[in-house]
């Protein structure tokens, strides 16, 4: 059930998203008296869904959920229509507006995303606030991997400072370490204040794996909130209410050392000692191969939660200054994946990757700040300088612009097809990471 959740997120996210995009090319196009063929919502290869038209254009739904698109008369582009462009030139047709219309048609899908992401933003904000966990409310310090002890973190480091400014956001520590290049770590270690560098060799190992740090938390009290349906727990007898006191007759002091001991003994009996009311039971439980259990703990009010609240005129500022700042470190993010040192490139994700993002219970706070995230992105990738993006459309626009000579429709034709063949090779690498990701798991 969770998969398929995250599955249905994506799906309606990356169709609401489309569908924007593609609107911004209709308005601009329409606003010059430009006729769009099509309007379709996915690709209607071999066929549609649904399709109807409506005075000069058809409105569809396809087959392939791979994205969408509007067709423009007169325009070289994934619809490869060269009979179209064999014929003379109509008024109505792209190739015969002006060079300005034309790059404000070809403009429109990525204003559209960018203006609705701020919109979401805003709205988000005045509606549910922002709540995040404050670096100072992580009261018990950090739990970390091997990577961290690497790097020179311990658990229950609680971290003061990076580069020597006070930091807010406890999970936008990593995030900002690898988008701005921190140099230094201070840390609280039993009352000593630690300076820990932050050097250039852990940044591949940060870009593949950004959850070395996370707020460590007591075991107890253990109160369990759900029991899967199916797992181990259930099977045993375990139920809602429970509250844990050992494995084995063993007591634990940290969350991560009862998570330890339960990966030491995976697919074998373990012995639960639980509290249900006044009685004290012991319990045989095998454990799964992964070493699970099957049980979710309560974990309200085990850290302080801070909200900023806005009103609706606060929020207008507020959601345009996130979504600039997205966009930014969005944009920061190229760097490190076309640097050589750092491997970026093979943390590039696919549909997988991006679904994974997704919440597995439908949370519409977290669909809304993920669809303006993808809204952003979808911004920035469809303005590359790509043939077969709206970004390749507008170098050669801007080169027409600037030498008032246009590209000759050949020209443009072998360039989208280039275009296309960079992109499905980028679309196969990256959904071919997400696939050796799973494979090495």
């Amino acid at each position: 059930m969770t998969v398929l959740i995250k599955i249905l997120q994506l799906l309606l996210s990356l169709s609401i998203l489309v569908i924007v995009h593609e609107f911004g090319h209709y308005l601009f196009a329409r606003l010059f008296k430009t006729r769009v063929e099509k309007f379709y919502l996915f690709f209607d290869w071999p066929w549609a869904i649904f399709k109807k038209k409506y005075g000069e254009t058809e409105y569809g739904i396809g087959m392939i959920p791979l994205g969408g698109y509007v067709k423009i008369s007169g325009m070289i582009d994934e619809s490869m229509d060269r009979e179209q462009m064999k014929l003379p030139p109509q008024p109505y047709e792209f190739r015969s507006k002006k060079s300005w219309q034309r790059l404000f048609i070809m403009l429109g899908g990525v204003f559209f995303n960018f203006i609705f992401a701020l919109l979401i933003y805003v709205g988000v904000l005045s509606i549910w606030g922002e709540t995040y966990l404050s670096a100072k409310n992580v009261k018990y310090g950090i739990l970390t991997d091997s990577t961290g002890y690497a790097m020179g973190l311990r658990n229950g480091d609680k971290i003061l400072a990076v580069d020597g400014k006070q930091v807010d956001n406890f999970y936008a520590i990593i995030p900002d370490i690898l988008l701005n290049e921190r140099q230094v770590i201070t840390v609280d270690r039993n009352g000593e204040v630690v300076d820990i560098p932050v050097l250039r060799e852990f940044i591949p190992v940060l870009l593949k794996n950004p959850d070395i740090i996370d707020a460590r938390i007591p075991f107890g009290p253990f109160l369990i909130a759900e029991v899967a349906d199916e797992s181990p727990a259930a099977a045993a007898g375990i139920i809602p209410g429970d509250e844990i006191i050992a494995l084995d007759g063993n007591p634990f002091l940290w969350y991560d050392e009862f998570q330890s001991y339960l990966a030491h003994h995976k697919s074998g009996p373990v012995t639960v000692s639980v509290k249900r009311g006044e009685e004290m039971k012991d319990i045989t439980v095998n454990t799964t191969e992964a070493g699970i259990l099957g049980v979710y703990r309560e974990s309200a009010n085990i850290f302080e939660l801070s909200t900023k609240h806005y009103n609706f005129f606060e929020a207008i500022p507020a959601g345009i200054s996130k979504g600039w700042k997205t966009t930014g470190d969005y944009l920061k993010q190229f760097k490190l994946i076309f640097a050589k040192d750092t491997k970026g490139y093979e943390s590039l994700g696919g549909f997988i990757t991006i679904g994974s993002i997704f919440p597995g219970k439908w949370n519409w706070q977290s669909f809304w700040n993920l669809t303006a995230f993808l809204s952003l992105i979808l911004a920035v990738m469809n303005i590359l300088p790509i043939p077969a993006l709206d970004g390749g459309h507008v170098m050669f626009l801007i080169f027409e612009v600037v030498t008032g000579r246009k590209p000759s429709d050949k020209f443009l034709e072998y360039a989208q097809i280039a275009g296309m063949v960079i992109l499905f090779a980028l679309l196969i690498f990256a959904n071919g990471n997400d696939i050796l990701k799973l494979i090495r798991k």
